[in-house]
């Protein structure tokens, strides 16, 4: 109960920004870091990425794939240390409008 109720206060103090996540520097934030292996588009350029123009490529909640993005998964490298949640969430954001 108490595991439960610490990720709840994390995942309240990630999305209780003073702001909503930001589409227009998600935007930017998916060519500079995400485009080269999803494509600009949501299409993949690598083999096994997903497709991000296929809306049940983003089924899963936000803080599911903030989870993905911070710690990488197969070939995609890990991007905590590298962008703060606030942006990853930026980046999902925009993700959600490539449908």
């Amino acid at each position: 109960m108490k595991t439960a109720l610490g990720a709840l206060a994390i995942a309240l103090g990630v999305l209780s920004g003073a702001r909503a996540a930001d589409v227009v520097k998600g935007g930017e934030l998916y060519r500079l870091h995400c485009a080269g292996c999803h494509g600009n588009d949501g299409r993949p350029v690598m083999p096994h990425a997903p497709d991000f123009s296929r809306p049940t490529a983003l089924l899963k909640p936000d803080l599911v794939l903030l989870g993905a993005i911070r710690s990488g998964r197969g070939a995609m490298p890990a991007y905590q240390g590298q962008l703060r949640d606030r942006e990853i969430l930026d980046i999902v954001a925009h993700l959600r409008t490539l449908r």
